[in-house]
């Protein structure tokens, strides 16, 4: 089955626009989503804090800052 994750943190406003695409996006392709927030784990906090919200299917970065659904549709179908 094909992931998609969505990594957030509290206080950026992009986060709350990604995860309602990709909410969108997953539960029409029967996909699983998963939403972290980076809030306090220090790898995630280093990795992903200075381009959050991030995208990633199938642990593959896709997107950052700003991903529409039909970006997502795409990283999705090519897997």
């Amino acid at each position: 089955m094909t992931r998609v994750e969505v990594f957030i943190a509290t206080g950026c406003s992009l986060c709350p626009a990604a995860v309602v695409i990709a909410t969108s996006v997953c539960a029409d392709a029967a996909v699983e989503l998963v939403v972290s927030n980076i809030d306090g784990d220090v790898e995630l906090e280093r990795r992903y804090r200075p381009r959050i919200p991030v995208v990633e299917v199938n642990g593959v970065e896709v997107g950052c800052y700003v991903i529409t659904g039909g970006e997502l549709q795409v990283a999705i179908a090519r897997g």
